[in-house]
């Protein structure tokens, strides 16, 4: 019997031939494949076991600055709160002083103005028109002035500070999770020892 080929018979031994390429290079490329899903499940799970104690304590980090600002606020709040006191109280006492000095101020320059008018006109009621006008112009001019005279300079002395205040306790942190311990490694197979 002669073997004899046909153009036919090598078109098949070469299909067959590509086909069993074609497995062995989609048998090695699965098999790549496999090792990376394995790596990459390997990094995900130490990420997330490393990882979670980290976010653990971000969030208490967070909630004790939070705490931080929460007293800050507290006082800055008193600070304003002392300054419109004190700015109130100054008001008061500017007002319950300068009202009786302009009035006294006022009397006086009115009799000083009114006694000058007696003299030169000798009529009573022109010097006492003399004397309110006088006086009403006095207290004017006063009260100008002292609202006018604004704030007054800072002093070079430094004031004395405010004691501290008492210590708040501290929020209880968010509650630690129990350590995970981490796997043992994996054995070294035998054929990568050498």
């Amino acid at each position: 019997m002669p073997l004899g080929f046909s153009a036919g018979d090598v078109a098949y031994w070469g299909l067959a031939a590509f086909l069993v390429l074609v497995g062995v290079g989609s048998l090695f490329a699965l098999v790549k494949l496999g090792q990376l899903f394995a790596t990459i499940t390997s990094l995900v799970g130490g990420t997330e076991r490393d990882l979670l104690p980290v976010v653990v304590k971000t969030g208490g980090t967070v909630d004790r600055v939070n705490y931080q600002l929460d007293k800050l606020d507290t006082v800055t709040d008193s600070a304003v709160s002392m300054a419109d006191s004190a700015d109130t109280a100054v008001r008061a006492v500017s007002t319950a002083i300068s009202k009786p000095v302009e009035k006294v101020s006022g009397v006086a320059a009115g009799i000083a103005h009114g006694i000058s008018a007696l003299r030169k006109t000798k009529s009573p009621s022109e010097a006492m028109d003399a004397a309110k006008e006088a006086a009403r112009r006095r207290e004017h001019d006063l009260a100008e002035d002292l609202r006018g005279a604004g704030p007054t300079p800072p002093s070079s002395e430094r004031p004395t500070p405010t004691p501290t205040p008492e210590p708040t306790p501290k929020p209880d942190p968010w509650p630690r999770p129990e350590p995970i311990p981490k796997p043992d490694p994996a054995p070294v197979p035998p054929d990568e020892l050498r």
